[in-house]
């Protein structure tokens, strides 16, 4: 029997749980099947309200096979299977991200100039390096800045940007993602003045008569970024987040807005043997047609590459306060947000995604949005009914009783931000204490019957599932401020949320979180 550290038992139980959590109960005779790997005299938390707590579980051929009782479990022991004792340690479900976006941000840790750095002088230091590197006329793009975390206590701007360079065009996106601030190169590239208009859906930013630097949403469409990547290094990107996101228990992440390239990144990772989570792709809009005409819809797949919703966004953005709302934000009495889709377009998409057989997924965090996508919703349920769409709010960030009702009555799936009461706490004062009793609010969905999904939105959030079970569970900020108390729920809840919540949320309850030994043995 193998004795084990910590660290070891962790990379083991966290593949091993990668399948476990409800439905799981007292083995069954298990014939001539015996296990590759033993673990007992452990807690493992099953996530079965019937069996909630087992001593041990069992693996074959790298797959969840069972979970009981040690005596149970020492049962499908051969001479051959390895043993190990995990000395009362716990076992938690293989956890699950039900929207992230970790393509990119492994293409980004690979390609662009990381500003998480805290501050506008090291922000710049950064981006100096680059262009020291880079020729004349190239873009340089720093990814991951958050404009409330700065030591200046202030955002960054085009002026900051121009100090670094005036001879190459730059971005430094957000790490919201909806938001990006421009230096004067790269507004003189795209033909972008004060006197330029706001596209719908866009907002260039301007303070005394000069642009700030800051652009948000549609109007950054007027930039033309390159990606600058190649085939080989998207599935190195791949690659790189897969072991980040393995290491925090991450065994299983919905993608939001997969374009093609990403698509085929996921493919090659595969292939080369360094795809180890499971991945569900949404669509991103526009390839939606191309995917329609070839036949392809929600479900198309296998075990770790697998088709999911269609995916639109229909406003702004929470922790870039651009999201929007029926009542303005704190300070801002004339600013409700933004919204990039109107009803119709709203209408016209969900029309065409669920006529033809597909789960939809929309980009709705502000209360105005989240109405308007229900409108949608409802609308097609009334002309063209469907069981089980699973149809999905992204996000659904700011609720009300009205609103969680009628998700609750469509059999809807919202996917709140998981890590945002705890990570982004200074920026709740735009939105006031009244408006955060009513945000993230797992408490109320989960009162109402509605099977809430864990969302980390990453990089826009941390997507390290312990810091979201104690965000959830807290609602604490750095400072220990907390945000909506009466959303807080319990760590049986939240574990909950992170695992069979998740799977639900993409069709997968019973592949991900259901593998009884019955399953097994006739399988």
């Amino acid at each position: 029997m193998a004795d084990v550290s910590r660290k070891d038992f962790l990379g083991i139980s966290t593949v091993a749980a990668a399948g476990l959590a409800s439905g799981c109960a007292p083995i069954a005779d298990p014939g001539n099947v015996r296990a590759d790997l033993v673990v007992i005299g452990g807690r493992v938390l099953t996530q079965d309200a019937d069996y909630p707590v087992a001593e041990a579980f069992a693996l074959k051929a790298g797959r969840f096979m069972a979970v009981g009782s040690n005596e149970d479990i020492q049962n499908l022991q051969s001479v051959n299977t390895e043993v190990i004792d995990a000395s009362g340690m716990t076992v938690l479900p293989g956890f699950i991200d039900a929207h992230s976006h970790p393509s990119s941000a492994g293409l980004n840790a690979l390609k662009n100039v990381n500003t998480n750095l805290g501050s506008v002088a090291r922000i710049q230091d950064a981006l100096s390096e680059r262009a020291a590197n880079t020729p004349p006329g190239e873009w340089i793009v720093g990814y991951m800045y958050d404009d409330t975390k700065q030591e200046e206590g202030r955002p960054l701007n085009r002026v900051d940007l121009d100090a670094v360079s005036r001879e190459h065009p730059i971005v430094v996106g957000h790490r919201g993602g909806h938001t990006g601030v421009y230096n004067s190169k790269a507004f003189e590239v795209a033909g972008i003045t004060v006197n330029t208009p706001d596209p719908f859906g866009g907002h260039f930013y301007r303070e005394g008569g000069e642009l700030t630097g800051k652009v948000a949403e549609r109007a950054r469409g007027a930039f033309n970024v390159p990606s600058g990547s190649t085939r080989e290094e998207r599935a190195d990107g791949v690659s790189v987040i897969c072991k980040e996101m393995n290491a925090t228990g991450l065994t299983s992440v919905h993608q939001a807005g997969t374009g093609s390239t990403a698509f085929v990144a996921y493919q090659d990772a595969r292939d080369e043997g360094n795809l180890s989570l499971r991945m569900n792709l949404m669509a991103r809009g526009g390839t939606f047609p191309a995917l329609q005409s070839a036949g392809i819809r929600t479900g198309v797949g296998d075990e770790w590459i697998r088709i999911g919703p269609v995916k639109f966004s229909a406003d702004g953005s929470a922790s870039e306060r651009t999201m929007a709302m029926s009542t303005p934000y704190a300070g801002r009495p004339d600013d409700f947000g933004i919204l990039t889709m109107t009803q119709e377009e709203i209408h016209e998409v969900v029309e065409e995604a669920h006529r033809s057989g597909w789960q939809i997924a929309i980009h709705a965090n502000g209360d105005v949005t989240i109405d308007m996508v229900l409108n949608a919703y409802e609308r097609m349920q009334r002309e063209y009914p469907r069981q089980d769409t699973r149809h999905r709010l992204e996000h659904c960030s700011l609720v009300n009783p009205t609103l969680l009702q009628r998700i609750a009555n469509g059999g809807y799936i919202p996917a709140p931000f998981y890590t945002y009461a705890h990570y982004h706490g200074e920026k709740w004062i735009e939105y006031g204490e009244e408006k955060m009793e009513w945000m993230f609010a797992h408490k109320s969905f989960i009162e109402s019957g509605i099977p809430v999904a864990p969302a980390s939105d990453h990089s826009p959030g941390p997507y390290e599932p312990l810091m979201a079970l104690q965000s959830m569970v807290t609602r604490k900020d750095f400072s220990g401020r907390v945000w909506g108390p009466s959303q807080r729920i319990t760590i049986d809840e939240a574990l909950r949320v992170c695992t069979v919540n998740g799977a639900y949320a993409s069709f997968e309850e019973k592949k991900r979180v259901r593998l009884p030994l019955e399953s097994w043995l006739t399988s």
